[in-house]
């Protein structure tokens, strides 16, 4: 009784909500809230607390402030499947045929409540059923989504006649032509076909029953859209398609895989030996399964009248396997298919296959499955699919490149937000450029796209490239004109006092402004005024650096010793110097007031040697 007093109450709400709303033929819009309402409760079965849904979404969707009267008043659930089915009605392609996996991925990941996906099954049925009150120029829209969206997603679900039944009738309205054509010739052959089957049915079931074996045998003929698709892909007319009539068995066998083979094949030698059979059509899934898993003999037989038929032949498990596992059919006719939405729609359909009422255990599982993705539009509409926690930067790099170098902020339904912003699925996203940006090392932390994070590193390597080549323009013009040598040991200087690696690192540092030109100037100088100071203590006391107190006596003839001067000072005859052990040149002579000096005196003092000038009187070299 209170479940009869919810719908009722849900009835007047919609009634009182829609009583002005009119379709696009004049007829109350009421009317499809009604129709959608009794498809779901009669033709899908579904509890009271889906009817109640239906009833509340077209009412809230045309009157969004009714919902807090709908969260007073019913039930959560019923409450989170109207928002569910709300959010849904918001979708609207561009074009569908594009993206229609994306636009499927969508519809699922607002379904927060199983039955939601139901309840809009339901929901397209009524809107196909009377697609003649719509403009012609909607006719063909809905007609393609159906065909991209909702007929797909029937199908995975297992409501085969659902599927059908969408798939025919957009195919009226996409191809009216063609239809015709197809419905007519079927409506003319009708009684042939089914003497056809019956014919071939008959020796079959009277041969399987003879020998034993335990079966089910289901018929079918294949709907105009598939006899459409047929002609299509293979380019033959009506007469062509070979597989208009279809059987298949299925075989009860024991839980063994040798024997559901040897099961298979033996039905399909009573088979071949009734009727000839078309070797080049036969595929074998039993001996080598496809790779997503299914099963099964297929073969085409004709009789000695020439009539075709397709005959599958598969145990009891593997019919199980192809309809509810892996292979669902869907999924091995080739279409995509997306590992989540597969695990998704499984537990769907065995729910379907049960009383219907969810228990804790499949609540739970939907409640806390996520989808790993969102999906964004564009001002104008197009679907984006990005992972998910991308950000509003991501989605300008993923609609282009430079979009994404520019970027600056962007407005998500009409507010303002910077590039950090983490995106929503159905968030409509309008990005924010300035010709003045430009990005940061920051930025690879706020992308999470690896074609972002690829593009950002590959302009900031020629930012870095072109900072690097104005710094050593300017240092190397700079060293010029103070007539300074930029060897070896002052780069070694320059790097240990700022703490960088290396040249390029100093260069990108004066190219951006990092250090001061200036600052070169004053740290080489520098040394000319405390180490000489510091030398000449070094050479009048030898006895500092050297505990015996001998020092190196240089021949001003510089003849027979192992002695350079140094080219950063040129020291002359006289001079007050210092000697310097290097790895490869021997001894190096430098000026006191050298600009190295003071660097040389403090990073490798124990390879200073203290030396004069031979002069008349002075011991020989290497005396005491």
């Amino acid at each position: 009784m209170e479940e009869h007093h919810h719908i009722e109450a849900a009835y007047q709400l919609c009634d009182r909500a829609l009583a002005r709303e009119r379709r696009s033929n004049d007829s109350p819009f009421v009317g499809h809230a009604h129709g959608v309402a009794k498809i779901v409760a009669q033709e899908f079965c579904l509890p009271p607390s889906a009817v109640c849904a239906v009833l509340l979404h077209e009412a809230t969707r045309k009157h969004p402030e009714l919902l807090i009267e709908v969260k007073r008043c019913f039930a959560p659930e019923v409450y989170s499947m109207v928002l569910g089915l709300n959010r849904i009605s918001t979708i609207n392609p561009n074009d569908t045929r594009l993206q229609a996996e994306n636009y499927r991925k969508l519809i699922v990941a607002y379904s927060t409540d199983p039955v939601v996906v139901l309840i809009k099954l339901a929901d397209r049925l009524e809107v196909m059923r009377s697609l003649s009150f719509f403009p012609k120029s909607q006719q063909l829209r809905k007609a393609t989504e159906t065909l991209m969206l909702y007929a797909p997603l029937a199908h995975q679900l297992g409501l085969y006649s659902l599927k059908s039944e969408l798939e025919d009738l957009s195919f009226k309205y996409s191809e009216p032509d063609d239809f015709k054509k197809i419905t007519s010739k079927l409506k003319a052959t009708v009684g042939e076909r089914e003497q056809a089957l019956a014919s071939f049915v008959a020796p079959i079931e009277a041969e399987l029953k003879r020998t034993g074996y335990a079966y089910e045998l289901k018929s079918r003929t294949k709907t105009a859209y598939s006899i459409w698709k047929k002609m299509q892909a293979q380019q033959v007319a009506f007469e062509g398609v070979y597989d208009i009539l279809a059987i298949r068995i299925i075989l009860d066998t024991p839980p063994d895989k040798t024997e559901e083979d040897k099961r298979c094949w033996q039905v399909y030698s009573i088979v071949t030996n009734l009727f000839t059979p078309d070797t080049n059509r036969l595929r074998d899934w039993i001996t080598k399964p496809k790779p997503n898993g299914y099963e099964s003999l297929h073969g085409t037989v004709s009789d000695e009248r020439g009539r075709v038929v397709e005959v599958q032949i598969r145990s009891r498990r593997m019919d199980a396997m192809a309809e509810s596992g892996m292979a669902a059919h869907w999924s091995y006719k080739g279409l995509k298919r997306n590992e989540f939405i597969q695990e998704w729609l499984d537990r769907l359909k065995g729910l379907l296959q049960s009383d219907l009422s969810p228990d804790s255990e499949t609540i739970q599982f939907f409640s806390q499955f996520k989808i790993n993705e969102v999906f964004v539009f564009t001002p104008v509409g197009d679907l984006r699919r990005l992972p998910a926690g991308a950000t509003v930067l991501d989605f300008a790099f993923d609609i282009h490149s430079n979009l994404g170098l520019r970027c600056s902020g962007a407005k998500i339904q009409n507010r303002v937000v910077s590039i950090r912003e983490k995106l929503q699925t159905g968030d409509v996203v309008e990005i924010i450029t300035s010709k003045n940006q430009r990005p940061s090392a920051d930025w690879l932390h706020i992308v999470t796209i690896n074609k972002a994070k690829s593009k950002i590193r590959q302009k900031l390597r020629e930012y870095e490239g072109k900072k690097e080549l104005l710094g050593r323009e300017l240092l190397e013009r700079r060293m010029k004109n103070w007539k300074m040598e930029l060897n070896e040991e002052v780069v070694s200087q320059l790097l240990r006092h700022f703490k960088l690696k290396n040249i390029n690192d100093l260069y990108a540092a004066l190219g951006q402004d990092e250090i001061a030109i200036d600052k070169i100037k004053e740290l080489l100088e520098r040394p000319r005024q405390e180490p000489e100071h510091k030398l000449r203590e070094e050479v009048s006391h030898p006895s500092k650096s050297n505990p015996n107190g001998d020092y190196l006596v240089i021949d001003p003839k510089l003849g027979q010793l192992s002695y350079k001067l140094a080219k950063c000072c040129n020291p002359e005859q006289g001079d007050e110097v210092f000697g310097f052990v290097t790895a490869k040149e021997g001894i190096k002579l430098h000026r006191t007031s050298c600009p190295n000096a003071q660097r040389l005196y403090d990073k490798y003092h124990y390879r200073i040697i203290p030396v004069q000038w031979k002069t008349r009187g002075s011991p020989a070299l290497g005396q005491g």
